[in-house]
């Protein structure tokens, strides 16, 4: 395991950055800011080894950044409808950052966090730790949440998700990685597989309806692998693109999703414990910001798979619940492994 320096916060917090190996042939780049997955460096069939997600190379472009990019996102994940719930009889008010909506925590989030690190006891892994006051971003309660990154033997990266809070409040935990397993260019040429027979339809604004509707036959249906831009004149959504959540087959540490670069073999699968899976294109990414290549990050640039809980469960009662309850720790294992053929 390495450690270096990774820049100053304006207000002079030094951020720190871990690279971590494996016998596999990947490495990983993680850090305290955001407790983000920086870089992932992955061989493909011939060994020619890419970075295959997105980030920068400066503290200062992460700062900036409004696209979430490689961070670690909560107390919420996803949307919450018109930025408040109702909890215990007590409406409580979030940031509306998403049109009048809520996403991924608030503005200063998890994400703009400065997590507290260290190395996992055998080595292998780094631990991330950050404690949430109650209020903030209008959530109720104290959470002290953990995130550990860990390299195993099988060139995979495990992230084990951990939180507990002293008074009931919402918590859904994800990654934000954005892939892409060519290293540049766009990915609708990537193929996906996606191990769910059913989504989540949603308004204009990602809202869910609260239907769970069936695949089968329609845009979403990924469960045979296909091009990622093979149906996607089909959605009719502005901008065109997957911003949508699949409710994952099975129950457990089980297959999410798998998706393969057919030019350089490289292949992501993901095993989540989460019921949902949320497949974003990057319909969004304008070009903007510049990558730590120099290239500009453009619309499908890459891709998220980010593991959770559905979005706006706390208005829908028939979805799967992210409350916890005091003193109850809510834990979940998301698992990326690379391979290349």
């Amino acid at each position: 395991m390495g450690v270096a320096s990774f820049g100053r916060l304006p207000d002079g917090t030094e951020i720190s950055a871990f690279t971590l190996s494996g016998r596999g042939g990947l490495a990983i780049k993680v850090m305290t800011y955001g407790a983000a997955l920086m870089e992932v460096h992955a061989p493909d069939r011939r060994g020619q080894v890419a970075d295959v997600t997105l980030g920068f190379s400066g503290l200062e472009s992460y700062v900036r950044d409004g696209a979430f990019i490689g961070m670690t996102v909560g107390r919420v994940a996803n949307r919450i409808a018109n930025a408040q719930f109702e909890l215990d009889g007590v409406t409580y008010r979030l940031p509306a950052n998403d049109w009048p909506h809520h996403l991924h925590g608030g503005p200063r989030a998890f994400h703009r966090a400065v997590w507290d690190a260290e190395a996992s006891a055998d080595g292998a892994g780094v631990i991330f730790r950050h404690s949430s006051p109650a209020g903030e971003q209008g959530y109720p309660g104290r959470v002290d949440a953990e995130v550990q990154y860990v390299v195993t033997p099988a060139n995979e990266i495990r992230i084990d998700y951990r939180a507990r809070a002293d008074r009931r409040t919402p918590i859904n935990l994800t990654n934000h990685a954005y892939w892409n397993l060519a290293g540049g260019g766009d990915i609708l040429g990537h193929e996906a597989r996606i191990y769910a027979g059913k989504f989540l339809p949603t308004d204009a604004m990602g809202i869910p309806s609260g239907r769970i509707d069936p695949v089968a036959g329609g845009p979403m249906d990924f469960r045979a692998a296909k091009p990622i831009g093979r149906d996607m004149a089909r959605l009719g959504n502005r901008p065109l693109g997957y911003d949508h959540t699949f409710v994952v087959d099975g129950e457990g540490l089980r297959p999410a999703a798998e998706v393969r670069d057919p030019t350089s073999g490289r292949t992501l699968e993901v095993l989540t414990t989460e019921p949902g899976v949320q497949f974003y294109v990057g319909s969004f990414l304008d070009g903007s910001a510049v990558g730590k290549t120099g290239a500009n990050y453009r619309q499908y640039g890459g891709f998220c798979l980010e593991t959770q809980h559905f979005p706006d469960s706390v208005h829908q009662p028939a979805f799967p619940s992210i409350i916890v309850e005091p003193g109850v720790e809510r834990r979940s294992t998301t698992i990326y492994r690379l391979s290349a053929r």
